[in-house]
């Protein structure tokens, strides 16, 4: 439909007009019926020529009237005129007569190219401009031409007009009060951006007929305006917290949030059919939400079995849930989180069937106008990079507001895909309201300042017409008014209730500050029926020879000789006895189906016919849970973020997320800092992510051999002068056996709490002989030990104690063995966080003899666990500890292989000459 047609002059011109027949160019791209143009009259191939040519305009329109469209509220930029949208660079003239066939708001045959074009301007240069021509798709392209074009001609009822007012009026309302009460208040309204109550509207209205579940996302401006007037937020709660008081009840174990990032769901129904809209947590870090709620959303189609998400399968997606983000013009061009999220969101494990995007578009980020904040023509021109259409609408139209949102929502619906609304609108006030945007934009707020609101604008329209008169609009008002006054009496009374730990959570409780212990033993036969299992395929599957015999053959004979356990036999038990007891396992990462280090070949590939193939979801018949390998881009923020929106969504699914290697995570700090280490805090959302980061020094360098715990442990809030319990923001361990990697993973989902876990892992470790367990270290009874003593000694020779963790351990027992010190013991804290004060206390009381303490790390000082462990010994064991590692660097380790050489040497033999 969309090709390119050559423009022809008619006249004199019979050579082109047979290449224009005989090449099939007709008005959509066909071949006319007559197969000689010797049979065609001159008249006739005049007409076809002009047609063709008519075509060629409404394509142009088609693909750039949206330049020259009305959607600049406040007019601050100059508005195009297209050279593209003049019939005369196409040979036309405006008393031409053409079809009007392509013309699909009319029913109209015939007309003079001055009517086509004015029907192509009232169409794409009004209030609402379309990017669609870009969609690789020709399907796509003509149903979007099609269906906007019959979505713009359609006629909002009353009701519908009314109901639109009647949210911008509350909005409008909702801010004016909140600016008397609480004149200090930096609340980010909705001013001047309230149309954005009119998408909102539309969109719980369309989805409540399809859907059963609506995730969204916003930013701080009007979300308090949407929370109090749409999603049923109690505005007492948030009076309370505008009082300083705590918004959760008095037994909370939490430090809240700023209002600006509060939370709310409810139950929508206007149709007599129920949606649940839910809105996520919003940290000040811009956009960093997105991949939450695209995790949240995939948690949801998963956790009510709706979709099929299998390996091989194509459709992987669920009806019955929708995810919403909402945006800020500048936060979406400068954060490369979208980028990320974009990227993601075709990908298998991670694709939800489109995400419905609403930028919110002020025209100008903090204080910087669109046209420095930006090397873009438009905002949202990051949608292209997916084939995504947009459609900007100008946000004094809410009306136009309304059918962007019909045309976004169906194009969704139809096709799976993304698709973004552009809401061009502004910013009554500065970045906030005690904000003078005067300082650097003084042109721009001088319009605005000049001008009405958009609430009051359209009620205006509304009255000239009696469908809804200026004495009701004030009857909206002083209704919504008295009721925030009402709310704003009841503040100091009014008793939050708890919204956590219900529904799907409802088993699930916050950690006290008790130490616990977890029977996470497995019966013996379970373990190795899931170890043979995870090695399984069928005979025809042609898998790669050396993987059979160097890991499907060894680990089936470790597995009969019931020892030499190794790291991945023990995690693929863990795994497979976590879905045998009917939990779920979702492992994403770059490469964790094969794994960095090539040991856990979780996910199988033919070599002929490059099918993949699962084992552990294949262990018996109707198996409930299933594990879930998801190989991802390159990408750390987006993922984990995803990640973190499954583990918030679904408490009985262990999500994990993989580093490549362990210093990767860097580049999803934000969402560590935001979400994982302090979300249960600010918002009593639980998690039991689980990040494994794989650690050691082994001479890969400076930027592959640190997971940088030392960052993790300063997010703790871990206490120095007392024990701690089970209430740490969050845990990290460095296990040193496959069994103890085995507890820990097993841990995550079969306690009756959940925290994130920081799981420091070997490299060299997976395949060293030394670091093996028995079958017997994971059977029934066993758990995850915090400390491991030493059992190589006579306690009663030892004097000095070295502390330990992880694989530095068994070079230190190497060392020792040449020196033979048998006064020396070595003592592994597997746990750092929570620290195990009383089982270090208990292990070391049985060295009555001991004088000396030494901390032994390979990391340099001013990395590692050093500078966490130090405090915690000497506070609470009470004992004078000293260090034995690399010297500070400000690198975390070299890049020269001799100098990394003979650190290595020296790490290893220094903490048994320490006087």
């Amino acid at each position: 439909m969309y090709k390119s047609v050559p423009t022809i002059q008619w006249k004199n011109n019979w050579k082109n007009l047979k290449r224009l027949y005989n090449s099939g160019t007709g008005v959509y791209g066909h071949r006319p019926k007559e197969r000689s143009h010797f049979q065609v009259s001159e008249k006739k191939l005049e007409t076809r020529a002009r047609n063709s040519n008519f075509f060629r305009l409404v394509t142009a329109f088609r693909e750039h009237a949206h330049k020259e469209a009305n959607i600049d509220p406040v007019s601050f930029t100059k508005q195009e005129s297209l050279t593209e949208l003049n019939p005369k660079n196409y040979g036309l003239n405006l008393s031409d007569c053409v079809s009007f066939e392509n013309l699909l708001i009319t029913e109209k045959a015939n007309g003079s190219i001055a009517e086509a074009v004015e029907i192509l301007k009232n169409i794409y240069c009004k209030n609402i401009g379309v990017e669609f021509t870009h969609l690789e798709s020709e399907e796509e392209r003509e149903w979007f031409a099609e269906n906007y074009e019959k979505f713009y001609q359609e006629t909002l009822n009353e009701e519908t007009r009314r109901g639109i007012a009647k949210e911008m009026l509350k909005s409008q309302a909702f801010d004016n009060f909140l600016a008397v009460k609480f004149v200090t208040v930096k609340r980010y309204g909705g001013e001047g951006a309230e149309s954005m109550m009119a998408f909102c509207r539309e969109l719980f209205q369309l989805s409540s007929t399809e859907l059963e579940h609506l995730v969204l996302c916003m930013p701080h401006r009007g979300r308090l305006n949407f929370l109090t007037g749409m999603l049923n937020f109690p505005p007492e709660k948030l009076f309370r917290k505008l009082r300083g008081i705590p918004e959760f009840p008095d037994n909370a174990k939490a430090t809240g949030d700023v209002i600006s990032h509060f939370i709310s769901s409810m139950d929508f129904n206007t149709t007599g059919k129920s949606l649940h809209v839910s809105i996520l947590p919003n940290p000040s870090h811009l956009e960093a939400v997105n991949p939450v709620s695209m995790g949240k959303t995939r948690a949801i189609m998963q956790a009510i079995n709706d979709g099929d998400y299998s390996e091989n399968k194509s459709s992987r997606w669920s009806d019955k849930v929708l995810n919403v983000q909402i945006h800020g013009d500048a936060a979406y061009v400068g954060q490369g989180v979208n980028q990320e999220c974009l990227a993601l969101s075709g990908c298998p494990h991670f694709e939800i069937g489109g995400t419905i995007h609403l930028v919110v578009n002020n025209q100008v980020g903090f204080t910087t106008p669109a046209s420095r904040g930006r090397s873009t023509r438009y905002c949202t021109d990051l949608a292209k990079f997916i084939n995504a259409p947009v459609i900007h609408v100008n946000g004094d139209d809410p009306e136009m507001v309304v059918r962007a949102t019909r045309i976004a929502f169906a194009y969704q619906r139809k096709f799976r895909k993304d698709v973004f609304v552009d809401l061009n609108c502004f910013r009554r006030w500065g970045h906030n309201e005690l904000d003078d945007p005067t300082f650097t934009n003084p042109l721009l707020y001088k319009i605005i300042q000049n001008r009405s609101s958009v609430p009051d604008a359209y009620l205006e329209k509304l009255s000239s017409t009696n469908v809804l008169t200026k004495e009701e609009g004030k009857m909206i008002v002083n209704d919504h008014t008295a009721w925030l006054a009402n709310a704003l009496r009841q503040a100091d009374d009014y008793n939050p209730q708890p919204t956590y730990f219900s529904g799907w959570w409802s088993r699930i409780k916050q950690a006290d500050s008790a130490v616990t212990t977890w029977n996470t033993g497995v019966d013996s036969n379970i373990l190795k029926f899931v170890g043979n299992q995870s090695v399984q395929f069928e005979k025809d599957f042609n898998i790669h020879p050396h993987i059979l015999k160097s890991h499907v053959n060894s680990r089936l004979k470790k597995i009969e000789s019931e020892g030499q356990i190794d790291w991945s036999t023990a995690e693929a038990m863990a795994f497979g006895s976590l879905l045998y007891q009917g939990y779920n396992v979702r492992l994403s990462g770059q490469d964790v189906g094969r794994g960095t280090f090539s040991h856990r070949h979780a996910m199988l590939v033919d070599q002929i016919s490059g099918g993949i193939h699962i084992p552990l979801n294949s262990m018996i018949k109707e198996q409930k849970g299933k594990i879930e390998l998801a190989n991802s881009i390159l990408s750390e923020e987006a993922v984990l973020g995803f990640e973190y929106g499954i583990s918030i969504t679904s408490p009985s699914t262990l999500a994990i997320w993989e580093a490549q290697f362990g210093d990767f995570f860097n580049g999803a700090q934000i969402i560590i800092d935001t979400f994982l280490t302090s979300g249960e805090a600010k918002w009593m959302l639980s998690s039991a992510l689980t990040m494994l980061l794989p650690h050691g020094y082994e001479g890969a360098g400076p930027e592959h051999s640190s997971c940088r715990m030392e960052r993790f442990l300063q997010l703790t809030d871990s206490k120095e002068t007392k024990p701690d319990g089970e209430d740490v923001n969050f845990q990290i361990a460095i296990p040193t056996t496959p069994a103890q990697y085995f507890h820990l993973l097993r841990r995550q989902v079969v306690r009756d709490f959940r925290k994130p876990l920081i799981v420091v892992t070997p490299k060299v470790l997976l395949r060293h002989s030394a670091a093996v367990s028995d079958i017997v270290d994971m059977t029934l009874g066993t758990c995850f030990k915090t400390v491991i003593g030493d059992e190589k000694v006579q306690k009663e020779n030892v004097q000095r104690i070295l502390l330990v963790s992880g694989k530095h351990y068994y070079n230190l027992i190497q060392q020792r063995e040449i020196l033979g010190a048998t006064n020396i013991a070595i003592i592994r804290i597997e746990s750092l966080c929570p620290f195990p004060v009383m089982e270090l206390l208990e292990e070391i009381e049985k060295y009555k003899h001991a004088s000396t303490f030494v901390w032994s790390q390979e990391e340099p000082r001013n990395m590692g666990a050093w500078s966490f462990v130090k405090p915690r010994f000497e506070n609470l064991c009470g004992r004078r500890l000293q260090f034995s590692g690399r010297e500070s660097l400000p690198a975390p380790a070299v890049g020269v292989g001799r100098v990394h050489q003979q650190e290595a040497e020296e790490v290893i033999k220094k903490p048994f000459a320490i006087k």
